[in-house]
């Protein structure tokens, strides 16, 4: 099986997460060895502190704005761009709390310790707290500032202690943030990219159980039903777009299977994924291919294949014994993570400043 996979250089060695999968599937997660957690470890390393090139989306109130990403955002300001610097630090965390010896745990803790200071979330926070930033990476990056809150707040070390008091007040305006925008937000955003609604919500509410904010939790409860709890006939053969990296219908159906009891779910997603025949919703059940991974939108496609991974992993889990979709969507789910492993590790900074981040959410069965 391994044989057959384009993965280059350090990337190989993942070859033996798959060899796990065929034993015992995707269901739980993977547990990721020390030398894995050090390869992938590599690739955050590599571009949490790097500036170039990068995609600032800030807006400019006067020629004073006219700054530099590390001074717009001292502590994330690498990785291309700041959701992906912030994911990135999430990524770090995550293999620190799994594999704490592996060979790169020490520069892991040395790169989180120089971002993570309190001089510099405070420079963060008031970055927020312009008018015209007060939308900065609503609501992708949000869902994953909170969700490395949550990874550090819920690990006992000393580090993770320090930084996640540094993190705090941008937790707190992040939070604020999202209390104050979804009430303003009459219908969800679908779509296969950053903004899409159903994910961050997924990402946020997993948050807000982890630190017990009942009123955060309470009111993505009282949106998500609002925004999906009526849908039905969803037609996937329109998916993916050719610059996807999320299946806006997964994210949907990977946030509802937070929101409802097993049963409820399933007799929703089966009123929301019709099935009419073995053909049914077959393109959405298909990985995808990258045509050019040097193309930063096209390589969008990868991180499709491991979002679809982590999305059908967690729905097939969700669902009780004898639902129609439950193994068909748990065989897919292996299947899009091969295909995703594939491009993790291309060689070129248009992906791997930020698959990776995708590659360990789906391994390690986040979320769920």
């Amino acid at each position: 099986m391994c044989g057959s996979l384009k993965l280059a250089g350090l990337g190989s060695i993942l070859c033996f997460v798959l060899l796990a999968l065929s034993s015992r599937g995707l269901a739980q997660g993977v547990k990721v060895s020390d030398q894995q957690a050090a390869e992938l470890a590599k690739l955050a390393i590599g571009g949490l502190h790097r500036e170039y090139p990068n995609k600032p989306s800030n807006v400019l109130a006067s020629a004073a704005d006219v700054r530099s990403p590390k001074e717009l955002h001292p502590a994330f300001y690498g990785c291309f761009d700041w959701h992906s610097s912030v994911h990135g630090h999430w990524m770090l965390v995550k293999l620190l709390k799994s594999n704490p010896e592996h060979a790169l745990a020490a520069q892991s803790r040395a790169k989180l310790g120089e971002s993570l200071t309190v001089e510099k979330i405070a420079a963060e926070v008031a970055y927020f707290q312009t008018k015209e930033n007060r939308s900065f990476e609503r609501m992708y990056g949000w869902a994953w500032l909170l969700r490395l809150v949550a990874e550090l707040r819920t690990w006992q070390d000393p580090d993770a202690v320090r930084w996640s008091e540094a993190l705090r007040p941008l937790e707190q305006e992040i939070v604020s943030l999202t209390l104050g925008y979804l009430p303003r937000l009459s219908v969800p955003i679908r779509t296969g990219v950053h903004p899409d609604t159903a994910f961050a919500l997924g990402q946020i509410l997993d948050y807000a159980k982890l630190v017990g904010d009942s009123g955060l939790e309470q009111a993505i409860f009282k949106r998500a039903k609002e925004y999906y709890g009526g849908d039905r006939g969803y037609v996937s053969e329109f998916e993916p777009s050719g610059e996807d990296f999320f299946s806006p219908s997964l994210n949907e159906a990977d946030l509802m299977r937070r929101v409802m009891p097993r049963e409820e779910f399933r007799d929703w997603l089966e009123r929301f994924l019709v099935y009419q025949d073995e053909r049914s919703h077959r393109k959405l059940l298909t990985p995808v291919v990258v045509s050019d991974v040097t193309d930063g939108k096209l390589v969008h496609l990868a991180g499709l294949n491991l979002s679809r991974a982590w999305t059908l992993a967690a729905i097939a889990e969700s669902l009780p014994e004898g639902s129609r979709w439950k193994e068909s969507f748990a065989l897919s789910a292996e299947t899009h993570l091969k295909a995703g492993l594939e491009y993790v590790f291309s060689g070129h900074y248009e992906g791997e400043h930020w698959l990776g981040t995708f590659a360990v959410y789906a391994l390690t069965g986040v979320g769920r």
